[in-house]
This record gives structure tokens, sequence and C-alpha cells, in this order.
């Protein structure tokens, strides 16, 4: 049979010289914390305001030929345009490939439009408005759901980055002893004995109903909880309704202590506030989420160095 023929390309691995690592503003602290993880530089884009509310942006260098790395997290609007501006601007500026990081991917629970709503599935078509500006590579990191990874005619390489070792290493080194893991949800099951079957503990699923748009009830956990520390482990934690139900439902069930775990902690509408005048003793969370810092009762620990072996592996640096 014939041998396919590997382009140059495909033999050649890139250097630290010719990367530039840029954010969005949002993501720009965790942007430096993955720079410091590969010992390269942080390059801060220009950025300007102007009266009328039109925002200028430049790099500071050349980027031309160069293999451009973004981050950018699209908690909310402005932070979803200011990375399609710079996508496009790396693009405009003859960038040799743009690479792209999204720490947490904004309206990422609206993948699908339900039958006769009529509404508009903002999870696919602002993935889809990334992928139109055409970048070379797109990491998403613990996807609520994987359908964006198809929202594209598959001319962009994607990546679903699991968070599942840094969990599991900060789980281990938290001080906490004799826990069971706990689903809020059946949906997120089978992350979570993936968590269990690493940390060699049991796992269990709360029975959850949703009926309405930010509203879910809680029916029971399982008597595997009793007498152990329940960790509640989910992908996001928003307003918190589901989570602090669980941790309810476990005490009920004979849980001593409540732990909650997510990879992005959004924590809004007052949230922090119900979570701590509730049953959860802590939340441990990572920094996807921008503006989320320790603090006596949030566990915050960073996601730069699963960023930064994500860019050495994929520009091969």
């Amino acid at each position: 049979m014939p041998q396919i023929q590997k382009s140059k390309a495909e033999y050649e691995m890139t250097t630290k010289e010719n990367v530039i690592l840029v954010a969005n503003s949002a993501s720009t602290p965790l942007a430096q914390k993955v720079a410091e993880r590969l010992w390269m530089p942080f390059t801060e884009m220009k950025r300007e305001s102007f009266a009328d509310g039109e925002n200028f942006h430049a790099f500071p260098q050349s980027v031309a030929g160069k293999d451009l790395v973004i981050l950018g997290s699209t908690h909310n609007d402005s932070s979803h345009q200011e990375l399609l501006d710079i996508m496009s601007g790396g693009r405009y500026w003859n960038a040799a490939s743009v690479n792209v990081i999204i720490p947490f991917l904004g309206y990422s629970t609206m993948e699908r439009a339900k039958p006769g709503t009529f509404e508009i599935p903002k999870g696919i078509t602002r993935t889809r408005q990334i992928f139109r500006a055409r970048p070379s590579f797109v990491a998403f990191v613990d996807l609520h759901s994987e359908a964006v990874l198809h929202a594209h005619a598959g001319e962009i390489r994607t990546k679903h980055v699991w968070s599942d070792h840094l969990v599991v290493d900060k789980i281990r080194k938290s001080g906490l002893t004799d826990y069971v893991l706990v689903s809020p949800d059946y949906g997120f099951s089978k992350r979570v004995a993936r968590l269990a079957s690493m940390l060699n503990c049991p796992h269990t699923a709360a029975d959850k109903d949703r009926y309405d748009t930010d509203k879910t009830i809680v029916g029971q956990v399982s008597s595997v909880v009793s007498g152990k520390t329940a960790i509640i482990c989910d992908d996001m934690i928003r307003t918190g309704g589901s989570i602090i139900q669980t941790a309810e439902r476990c005490l009920e069930a004979g849980a001593k202590d409540i732990v909650a775990h997510a990879t992005h902690l959004v924590m809004a509408g007052g949230s922090i506030e119900k979570f701590k005048n509730g049953p959860i003793s802590k939340v441990i969370g990572s920094d996807t989420y921008p503006g989320k810092e320790s603090d006596p009762f949030l566990d915050v620990y960073s996601i730069a160095p699963l960023l930064a072996e994500v860019i050495e592996d994929h520009l091969h640096i």
C-alpha cells in the first residue's frame, strides 16, 4: 500500500519564541498564570474605550507568522465579543495559527431548543460565531454539553479538556477523609463515577427534576452517605439551588458534613450568601470563571497548569 506523505509542518515543532499568548480582559489574570507555567512572556493587549462606547484593541507587536494563543472566558457579552475581535485581529494581521482556549463557555447550558418554544440555542449559535472567526484550534474546559463541539462544519480542530486530575489532586490534598462523591443529578453521574474511581471512594446520584428555567427539585439521596462527608460534584454552580437541595437530602440521609465542588464557580444571584447560610461547609472550585478568589468559604485552585499542558501538547513546544 502507498504510504501517506506528511506535510513538512507535521514534522516541525514550534518554539516558544514563535508563540504569542494574549487574553481578553476577563481572563488576563489566568493567562498570566499560564504564561508563568510555560516560562514565557504574557502579551497584554492595548485597549482604550471611547466616549461613544466603542473599544480600541491593538496587538503591541507583530503577530504575522506567529502562533497566536488566546485565552478567553465568554461569561458575558462583552468578553464574548472581545474574544471574537482578538481572533479576527489575529487573522487580519496574518498569524500563522490562531489557537483559542475557552476556560468557561457562556450559555453552555443552552445547547438545544425545546420544540415549539422558538428559543435561540445560544450555546450552539455563539459557539458557531467563534468557529466562523476561523480559529485553527479551540479547546474548552469541562463543558456542560459536548454538543457545542460539533457546531462547525468539520474544518476546526476542537478539544474537550477534562480537569479530572486537578479535581482529584485537590480533593486528596483538601484534608477531607471518609467521603462519598455525590452527583446532583443522573446526567452528571458518569463524570462523578469516573472521579470516584480515581479516588477509590463510593459515589451516588441524587434524583433531580427541573420544572422551570432556573428551578429544580431534588427528591432523595442514597443512604451510602450516612456517617460520611458528602462531596457534591457538578460542572458549575450557577445559582446553587439544586446543590443546596442535594446537601439537604444528604443531611437527611445521615451525612456528617457537606462540601461542594464545581469547576466553574459562577455563583450568581446572591448564591454565595445562600451557601454560607445553608448546610454546606465549604465550596471548592477552579478559576475558570473570572473574578473568583479564595476566602474562608471558597477554596479556589487554578486551572493554569492544565491549560499550559494543553498549549504545550497542541503546539509541541
